[in-house]
């Protein structure tokens, strides 16, 4: 015990202490996130199309994100006979895991003092941060094509090259879009973008400049397509295909696909608001949280 307690006392140890932390809050809220949107979605569904929606399991149906995951947890878990088992049971992995790892570097917050030791409110702090964003939310289409490949379905395959091909499609719409603010601010990290461009909302790199605004509008655009959020949910055309690349998948592994294709929307909303809208200072200046730009 007094050699951890020694560790920590190091730089070293705490920042890699408080690095764990981090991955934990990260990840945790990100799926209480997914879960509390997949409700909101569900009740706004039902609004529209004059449905009740979920609204037996706890106060107003918003217990039944947990149901849905106990469900998910103990139901059967079936795997196809004649699909490649390897890459079947890897797809949903390789969708789930870079969504959740794109947000690593997207600051939450400002830099702050904790027992003696600063800590930056971001997990890796990388120069080529928005690189890397563009870089690890790209690899979520391997899944995809893994998925309808490994299921050895005619259904799945189409549904996986339909998907992959419209996520390749607006890559480079997604990529220009971003031209203008990294140009503006002469960085890719993400933190230095919030402190160049933040502060009051006049400020915003989506206010500094007609053509950010548009390259905002595009960069949304962008992101719909690449979450398959309407009205680009051709790839999941539950009439034609069966729900597409999933179509073989059920239990935890169906579930994974849903939860990264929520986590990328929260990832696609987190990078808007920070190259776009002054990122975590929601609309003051640096200096109203008591740090010098």
């Amino acid at each position: 015990m007094d050699a951890i307690q020694e560790w920590l006392g190091t730089e070293t140890g705490f920042q890699t202490a408080a690095s764990l932390v981090k991955v934990l809050v990260i990840a945790n809220s990100l799926l209480g996130v997914v879960a509390l949107m997949t409700s909101i979605e569900r009740r706004l569904s039902a609004i529209m199309q004059f449905r009740v929606g979920p609204n037996r399991v706890g106060p107003a149906g918003l217990f039944q994100p947990v149901a849905d995951g106990i469900k998910f947890i103990w139901k059967q878990d079936i795997i196809p006979r004649d699909a490649y088992k390897p890459l079947f049971v890897l797809a949903p992995l390789m969708s789930l895991v870079p969504a959740l790892v794109a947000f690593s570097a997207i600051p939450s917050g400002p830099t702050i003092e904790v027992f003696g030791h600063r800590v930056n409110l971001v997990i890796n702090d990388w120069s080529a941060g928005i690189l890397f964003v563009l870089a690890i939310t790209s690899l979520g289409v391997y899944g995809i094509v893994m998925a309808g490949w490994a299921s050895r379905s005619k259904y799945s395959l189409i549904g996986g090259l339909r998907s992959s091909a419209q996520m390749v499609s607006y890559e480079l719409a997604l990529g220009i879009s971003l031209m203008g603010v990294l140009m503006v601010s002469g960085t890719l990290r993400p933190t230095e973008i919030v402190e160049l461009k933040g502060g009051w909302v006049w400020n915003w790199n989506a206010f500094t400049g007609g053509w950010q605004l548009v390259g905002l509008l595009v960069f949304l655009v962008a992101m719909f397509a690449e979450t398959n959020g309407l009205p680009f949910d051709m790839p999941e055309a539950e009439s034609e295909l069966v729900a597409g690349y999933h179509t073989e998948y059920s239990a935890m592994k169906f579930s994974m696909f849903f939860m990264a294709e929520y986590v990328n929307m929260i990832t696609g909303a987190a990078m808007a608001v920070t190259l776009f809208l002054g990122g975590w200072q929601v609309g003051l200046p640096l200096e109203a949280w008591g740090i010098s730009g």
